[in-house]
């Protein structure tokens, strides 16, 4: 092996290596689209069985059965989100009604006991709790304001994005199937097209199955939540389920939603004997459903459905969590399928791909 030969496959290897983090870079700035796109194609694959019992069964045209399909879709949002307009409404009244300084004094007789224990450990919390500087990141309020007005900015782009895009989806069903077939030569079409048919498969049993998920952990918070009295059950435990679609990320902030609401619901009565149990006993219950998701239904679900172990299901959603956020979380595992059809296509003889497609 001589010099040139050395130095020509170094510098390959530098030019793949640098290709692919520009790839990687360019994704993660576009993440957003990428995100667009892919809850597109999700509508898509769910609105495909409506579009085609309008067109068949009613006679209804391509266009008009696509255009019936998306304003379905928008009046179930649009009802999901009626469904909140009552609980924000209450949660209003509740907090109109709270008396201040009565929840200040037991907070404050709390953390005196709390703070007596550990002094008897030589550890005084409400000290250390006046010297910090609470208030520093005052300042920050202005941005945080501003943060929302964008994010509400974004949602309204991104809904307009994902109407439109669907709306083409759905309309020429072929669009992006042709446009894979532009990527290979004639010989691998039938191929491409077998990894397609799987990949939709696969899909189609991973959203049945995140549908299972969530439906089981709302019945879980549903029943512990009206077992307790707590008001607009229903529209509490349905939004924290839908926050479960996050991986690792969604059940934290569900849980500090949960604990929220249920305080807020009981502002009336009293702390001590009546709000902290009913708010202890709601939690004990939204942890053990996380436990039954965490430890069932999830492993039971995903890798029955996607074929792939819970080991490579967790580290493949931590991975794409550190490279595109909440995002990536979220449509890791949809992406990994894919991927994992499309090389056991492609790339049946690659001891890799073997040992990753094992289950295919």
């Amino acid at each position: 092996m001589n010099s040139n030969t050395i130095t020509n496959g170094i510098i390959k290897a530098i030019a793949i290596i640098t290709g692919v983090l520009l790839l990687l870079y360019f994704l993660y700035k576009i993440q957003s689209v990428i995100a667009y796109v892919a809850i597109s194609i999700v509508i898509a694959l769910i609105g495909g069985p409506i579009i085609r019992f309008l067109k068949r069964k009613l006679k209804f045209p391509n266009a008009l059965a696509v255009i019936t399909t998306l304003l379905l879709f928008l009046g179930i949002l649009a009802g999901i989100i009626s469904m909140f307009i009552p609980l924000i409404i209450k949660q209003g009244e509740n907090l109109s009604l709270l008396n201040i300084e009565a929840l200040q004094i037991n907070i404050e007789y709390f953390l005196n006991k709390i703070n007596d224990y550990f002094l008897t450990h030589n550890i005084d919390i409400l000290n250390e709790l006046k010297n910090a500087n609470l208030f520093k990141n005052v300042k920050a309020i202005p941005d945080l304001l501003n943060a929302v007005i964008g994010t509400i900015g974004n949602l309204s782009i991104g809904l307009f994005s994902v109407i439109f895009i669907t709306f083409f989806l759905m309309k020429d069903t072929q669009i992006m199937e042709n446009s894979l077939y532009v990527l290979v030569n004639n010989k691998n079409e039938q191929k491409l097209k077998n990894s397609l048919t799987s990949i939709n498969h696969l899909l189609s049993r991973y959203f049945i199955g995140l549908v299972l998920q969530i439906t089981i952990i709302f019945i879980i918070y549903t029943t512990f939540l009206l077992i307790f009295g707590i008001e607009n059950a229903i529209v509490i435990a349905f939004l924290c389920a839908l926050l479960n679609l996050i991986p690792y990320v969604g059940p934290i902030i569900g849980g500090i939603l949960m604990l929220f609401l249920t305080m807020s619901n009981n502002l009336a009565n009293d702390f001590q004997t009546e709000i902290l149990p009913t708010t202890i006993y709601v939690m004990v219950g939204y942890i053990f459903a996380q436990l039954i998701d965490n430890f069932f239904s999830q492993p039971l679900i995903f890798s029955n459905s996607v074929k792939s172990h819970p080991l490579e299901i967790f580290l493949i959603i931590v991975i794409g969590g550190i490279l595109f956020g909440i995002t990536g979380m979220i449509i890791a595992v949809p992406t990994y399928t894919a991927i994992k059809v499309i090389l056991k296509a492609f790339l049946p003889d690659n001891k890799i791909v073997k040992l990753m497609t094992k289950d295919l």
